[in-house]
C-alpha cells in the first residue's frame, strides 16, 4: 500500500459568482468545494487539458450540427412551399376589379383569423408537413 501524501495548504480569495458556483457544483455532487477547486486546479494545469477542451468543444459543435441538419430542412421545405402557393396563386386569381376588392378587404381579416386558427389546430395535433414529406424523393418526380 502507498502511504498517501500530505496535502498543503492553499488560500484563495474568489469573486462571489465564481464562489457561489463552486458551492452549488460541489452540493450537487455532494463533494467538498476543496476537492472540486483542487480537481479544477489540476485539469487547469494538465498538459492535455487543451486537447480535452478541444474535444469537448468539437462534441459540442457536432452535436449542434446535428440539430441544425433537420432545421434547415424543415426551413427549406416551408420557403418551397410557400414559393409554390405563391406562384399558383398569382397565376390562378386574377385581379378582383375595384368593387369586389372593397368587399374582399372587408372579409379579409375574418378569413386570416380562420386561416390562423386551422393552422394551431394542424400544428398542436399533427402529422406536420415535414414529416409527410419524403427525404428520398425520387429524381424521376423532382421538377426540371
Amino acid at each position: 500500500m502507498t502511504k498517501p501524501s500530505k496535502k498543503q495548504r492553499l488560500s484563495v480569495y474568489l469573486d462571489p459568482g465564481v464562489m457561489k458556483a463552486l458551492a452549488a457544483y460541489a452540493a450537487r455532487r455532494d463533494q467538498s468545494r476543496s476537492l472540486i477547486a483542487e480537481a479544477a486546479i489540476a485539469s487547469f494545469l494538465s498538459p492535455d487539458a487543451a486537447e480535452r477542451q478541444e474535444a469537448a468543444t468539437t462534441r459540442r459543435l457536432d452535436q449542434l450540427d446535428r440539430r441544425m441538419t433537420p432545421m434547415e430542412r424543415d426551413l427549406g421545405i416551408s420557403v418551397e412551399m410557400l414559393a409554390v402557393f405563391v406562384r399558383f396563386w398569382l397565376t390562378t386569381n386574377p385581379p378582383l376589379p375595384e368593387p369586389a376588392q372593397t368587399a374582399a378587404r372587408a372579409q379579409a381579416g375574418q378569413r386570416y383569423d380562420a386561416f390562423v386558427a386551422a393552422l394551431g389546430r394542424r400544428l398542436a395535433k399533427g402529422p406536420k408537413l415535414r414529416q409527410e414529406i419524403s427525404e428520398d424523393v425520387p429524381k424521376a418526380m423532382t421538377p426540371r
